[in-house]
Order: C-alpha cells, then sequence, then structure tokens
C-alpha cells in the first residue's frame, strides 16, 4: 500500500526538466490533471485505468493533503501528486512530448478585465500544452463559464496542431462514464450550464500562428464560440 509521502512529489527545481514517468516505477501513458482539488475525478479515472498513470496538480494545500490522503487510503499506486504553480510547471519545467493527455476542468475564470491576465490560458500556456502533449494525446477542458471559454477555444483554434473532437470518445473515455468532478456536481445542482470541449494533436504541422488573438485586448460575448458539448441544467 503507497503511504501519503509515496503520493506527494516534490516540485522540480527552478532550471530542471522533467518527464513525469521518472515519478513511477514502470512506464505507462501519463495523464496530468490540473487543479485536481480533493481529486475526485483522478481517483475515478485511475481506477478505471490501472495501466496509466496520473499526475495531479493543485496549489490548494488543504486540498492537495486531502487527495493524497484519498489516494493512499485507496492503495492509487498508478497516481501521484504534486503542489506547485500548474502553469509554470507546464510552461518551464515539463518535457516534450510526455503527456497522453491533459485535464483541465473549472479553471478559475478570473472574471473581472483587469485580471484576465491571471487566467491559466494564455498564449505562451497554449503553446506550452502543444509541446509536451504527445502525437495523438488529448486535451479536455471544462468550465461553467461561458466567456471564458470562449476566450479558450479562441486561443485553442489557432492552433492547427489541434483539432476539435468529442468530448465523449471510446478510446478516451467510455461515453456516459467520464469521472465527474467535485465542480462539476456542485455547479450542476446550483443550476449551472457547464461547458466542455476536447482537442487532439495532430502528429504533425507545419502551421505557427502568427498574429495574436485579437480578444486577449477586448472580452469576446459569451457565444463567439460553439461548445463541443454542454451539460444543460
Amino acid at each position: 500500500m503507497p503511504t501519503i509521502e509515496d503520493i506527494m512529489v516534490a516540485p522540480p527545481e527552478h532550471d530542471a526538466t522533467v518527464n513525469p514517468l521518472d515519478y513511477f516505477d514502470a512506464p505507462a501513458p501519463v495523464e496530468l490533471e490540473i487543479g485536481c482539488g480533493k481529486g475526485g475525478f483522478l481517483l475515478e479515472r485511475a481506477k478505471q485505468y490501472p495501466h496509466r498513470r496520473f499526475l495531479g496538480i493543485e496549489w490548494a494545500n488543504k486540498y492537495y493533503k486531502y487527495a493524497a490522503d484519498r489516494m493512499a487510503r485507496w492503495g492509487m499506486t498508478n497516481v501521484r501528486l504534486m503542489r506547485t504553480d500548474a502553469r509554470n510547471f507546464v510552461v518551464h519545467h515539463l518535457a516534450d512530448n510526455s503527456l497522453a493527455a491533459l485535464h483541465v476542468y473549472h479553471p478559475d475564470p478570473w472574471p473581472k478585465k483587469r485580471h484576465h491576465k491571471r487566467r491559466l490560458f494564455q498564449e505562451d500556456f497554449v503553446a506550452a500544452v502543444v509541446r509536451v502533449l504527445q502525437p495523438n494525446a488529448r486535451l479536455a477542458v471544462q468550465t461553467d463559464h461561458a466567456e471564458y471559454f470562449a476566450w479558450i477555444q479562441g486561443l485553442l483554434v489557432l492552433r492547427a496542431e489541434l483539432v476539435q473532437v468529442d468530448f465523449e470518445h471510446p478510446d478516451f473515455a467510455p461515453p456516459g462514464q467520464t469521472p465527474r468532478t467535485n465542480f462539476e456536481v456542485k455547479y450542476v445542482r446550483a443550476g449551472r450550464t457547464i461547458y466542455r470541449v476536447a482537442y487532439l494533436k495532430l502528429e504533425s504541422t507545419e502551421f505557427q500562428p502568427t498574429s495574436s488573438p485579437s480578444f486577449l485586448q477586448s472580452a469576446w460575448p459569451p457565444d463567439a464560440w460553439a461548445p463541443s458539448s454542454a451539460v444543460l441544467p
């Protein structure tokens, strides 16, 4: 049985590049969840796919400790948790082509315009996501915030390395069996609409974006981009 100390892993040194596989005893596809909270989604997904490896990042210390204790009690040897700044980790430390999937569910929308620069999804973060995903790897994003969803879609659509696919897919998770996050459960109960989108990284492309999206200077309307799927109350 793993201990909490086995589950917790230290953030990399300031100039280090890391491959998440280094945190595990045997090679396997690695999935990363940013903002794993209490670990509800990560736990269920790790139980569904015991032959995959899962790394969760959480900044809130009480949730980080709670999730680590939860994984240890369930004996999840295929899960590791890290308390660090997720954006910094992906942009500056994560090795190229190291992820089979990236999950980003309900990131902080920072709704006020003056705070938009604090949002996780920025041009440099998306560029790093493309870099760290393996060919045919998936990016899955979910939010209850319509304007932020439009912002995210506006960034992702610029990357020809990515192609939009169904959020639920039999090669990724059986239809209707995608684990639900704690935030999703909470927000659906509150009657909020949940916006979802998934992208697949293509094997090769020569495209590189040449200009910044205009909405980084001015907010787009909430319906600027249609969601891949929306869970309605």
